[in-house]
């Protein structure tokens, strides 16, 4: 029995690729509040959670798709997947260039807390880099 279920948001032109697979277009996901409703629904469709594991979800999925239209280019593909004790959101982009947490800060350049606050909420992140851009899959535990 298939525990996990997938949902992905990519133009019509590459319906059965996957996050990370290549090049094939930019996403329909736009924006990080069409990434959380996207999210959303997905999450309505298991039923409750706690609250704080939906808003640590929402904020690691807005902070990746910030961070792909800031530094990447924008979305190229988005995805959700559902397993038994994680949400796992997957965002590519068109940079090879993997993350990095900026050690000594700016205290007047605005930004730079998106990266570590992906890596504080989430049980995995993984960051598969390609020449032609990469992708960044961020698991949150969830209690189902």
């Amino acid at each position: 029995m298939n525990t996990s279920s997938d949902t992905r948001s990519r133009t019509p032109a590459a319906p059965t690729a996957r996050p990370g697979a290549g090049s094939y277009g930019p996403s329909s996901i736009g924006t990080p509040a069409q990434a959380r409703e996207l999210v959303c629904h997905t999450l309505a469709a298991l039923g409750p959670l706690p609250p704080g594991q939906v808003d640590d979800l929402l904020l690691v999925t807005s902070e990746l798709v910030t961070n792909a239209h800031r530094h990447g280019g924008g979305v190229t593909d988005f995805g959700i997947a559902v397993g038994p004790d994680r949400v796992t959101v997957s965002v590519a982009d068109a940079s090879g260039e993997t993350p990095r947490r900026h050690e000594l800060r700016d205290e007047l350049r605005p930004g730079g807390f998106g990266w570590p606050i992906v890596l504080r909420l989430c049980r995995e992140v993984t960051v598969d880099a390609r020449p032609d851009g990469k992708t960044i899959h961020a698991a949150v535990t969830v209690d189902r």
